[in-house]
């Protein structure tokens, strides 16, 4: 057989290959999200060690905040701005309940980065806050369990440290906004940087509770407004 024809005859087969495999390919958000894993982890399960922080699990009110603040400027990073530039209200929140609906369970937390009288500093913040600067806890809004309450706050277990300090840093700089009121940039605001670390090295040291779900109900009346959030 000459080479030409055979040639002809491999481009064909390939092509009925490929042609097999893409009518293969499952119309379901499982598949239609893989953009997202490439960055977020399998199933959003990104973990401790990195910078990108897990989705998977995290309230879908949440999730369909974030998505929205990309798409629309309040949070900036190149590559989610231009995955969503162009995507509808009902697919962000179609993206939100299905990594909202993912339970896995979580890697044990990062080795802690701090001193003991740091961790301990933190974890005074995080539970009890301080009053004379005028700081809520962290658990007043998030919840005693830190795992973030329905329908749109988030855990505060699980995630890098790096992740957790550039937040707080985006806050501070202007970089990260939410709905107004903002109540996050508030509270990095009255911050100092020994807070911010504090509190970034004790969260990220605590191991994630076997029951990570939000919690169903806020623990108590929000002590700021916030928004994003139904008060």
């Amino acid at each position: 057989m000459r080479l030409a024809n055979r040639v002809l005859i491999a481009l064909l087969s390939f092509g009925g290959v490929a042609a097999t495999a893409l009518a293969e390919v499952p119309d379901t958000i499982g598949q239609r999200v893989l953009a997202c894993v490439a960055c977020h982890g399998e199933e959003g399960r990104a973990t401790p060690e990195g910078y990108l922080p897990r989705i998977a699990g995290k309230p879908a009110g949440y999730l369909y905040n974030q998505l929205l603040n990309f798409r629309d400027g309040r949070r900036h990073n190149a590559a989610m701005s231009r995955m969503l530039a162009y995507l509808s209200d009902d697919y962000l929140r179609e993206i939100a309940e299905y990594f909202a609906s993912v339970d896995l369970p979580h890697p044990p937390p990062q080795a802690p980065a701090a001193t003991p009288a740091m961790l301990a500093r933190g974890e005074t913040l995080v539970r009890h806050g301080d009053a004379d600067r005028r700081l809520p806890s962290c658990a007043a809004c998030h919840g005693h369990a830190l795992t973030g309450v329905e329908p749109a706050v988030p855990g505060l277990l699980g995630l890098p440290r790096d992740y957790l300090a550039g937040q707080f840093g985006a806050w501070k700089t202007g970089l990260r906004h939410a709905q107004a009121p903002d109540c996050m940039a508030e509270i990095a605001e009255r911050m100092r940087p020994d807070d911010v670390a504090s509190v970034v090295n004790w969260l990220a040291s605590q191991p994630v509770p076997a029951d990570s779900r939000p919690a169903a109900n806020a623990p108590e009346p929000p002590p700021m407004r916030c928004g994003g959030i139904a008060q």
